[in-house]
């Protein structure tokens, strides 16, 4: 039975809160351990990594089919539609922040840090601590440090796979903005088409990020050990690529609730958070391909 206007859903006791912190612990508990352990003592880290991403999976499964047999229950009415929307408003505010503060460390480094060492300004506790012919540069002309610390390294050319990526990722924001008006239309099949077409555009991006990273480590000698740079430049890439990843997971969820009949005109908000969190993946990759391989 459809909620009362006025009278506010409240869900009943769940275990996924903290199922979720749990395989959250357990996926960030087994990459640290990957990336930080000696060489040939990995295995553990790899093991805890892939249960964690696995209960991840699991996890929204269990999360998602709650959330979606409340909705098609009746039991949200317009005041926790409004509460959703705040929520997501709210979740895709932090989000600005993570990344902004991912993008203030890069500025900080490339434009305060390296400088300073450098000599730049009084010149205090600069080249006298550190390689005689130490370069204040950005990249591989001084991002690398001496061969013995993490070995000479190239940079990745923006336009190449970056580009491309770039090119998808805006082709996506189009396809999904058409689905979108295609459901407030009432044209199912012409959702499904566009919205499945992001999907495939999601996956191809993470399919060619994966190709750069192999590139980056084999051919470039560019790994997270090189330098300042490579570390930056690990960090954002890879964690705006675990947010498509993400992405990609939801819209191919909203795409098998669309071809079930779950939304209406009037009635789709499911839809248009994961478009938000979509459109909001596009506008970071902008400023990132941007920061991190033009400039």
């Amino acid at each position: 039975m459809a909620q009362q206007e006025g009278v506010y859903f409240v869900p009943s006791k769940s275990q996924w809160p903290i199922v979720a912190a749990v395989v959250m612990f357990v996926t960030v508990l087994g990459a640290a351990h990957w990336l930080n352990a000696p060489p040939g003592e990995a295995g553990f880290g790899k093991t805890m990594l892939t249960v964690g991403i696995v209960g991840i999976l699991l996890m929204f499964f269990g999360w998602f089919r709650s959330v979606i047999r409340e909705s098609l229950a009746g039991s949200y009415n317009d005041q926790v539609d409004r509460s959703f929307r705040m929520g997501m408003m709210w979740f895709i505010f932090s989000e600005v922040m993570f990344f902004g503060a991912f993008f203030g460390a890069l500025f900080y480094a490339r434009m305060f840090a390296v400088p300073w060492l450098g000599g730049e300004g009084h010149g205090v506790l600069t080249h006298q601590f550190l390689w005689s012919d130490y370069a204040a540069s950005w990249g591989a002309g001084g991002g690398g440090g001496p061969e013995r610390i993490g070995g000479n390294f190239e940079t990745v050319l923006p336009w190449g796979l970056p580009l491309l990526n770039t090119l998808i990722l805006l082709s996506s924001s189009v396809t999904v903005t058409i689905a979108h008006h295609a459901l407030k239309a009432g044209h199912r099949a012409k959702i499904l088409w566009f919205l499945g077409f992001t999907v495939l555009l999601g996956a191809t991006f993470l399919w060619f990020q994966a190709h750069e990273y192999i590139e980056a480590y084999k051919e470039l000698n560019l790994t997270l050990q090189s330098g300042v740079y490579g570390s930056t430049f690990f960090m954002l890439t890879g964690f705006h690529g675990m947010h498509v990843t993400l992405g990609t997971i939801m819209l191919a969820i909203i795409w098998l609730r669309v071809a079930k009949g779950h939304f209406t005109k009037e009635h789709h908000f499911a839809f248009e958070a994961v478009a938000w969190y979509w459109h909001f993946v596009d506008v970071v990759w902008l400023g990132l391909f941007m920061f991190v391989y033009i400039l």
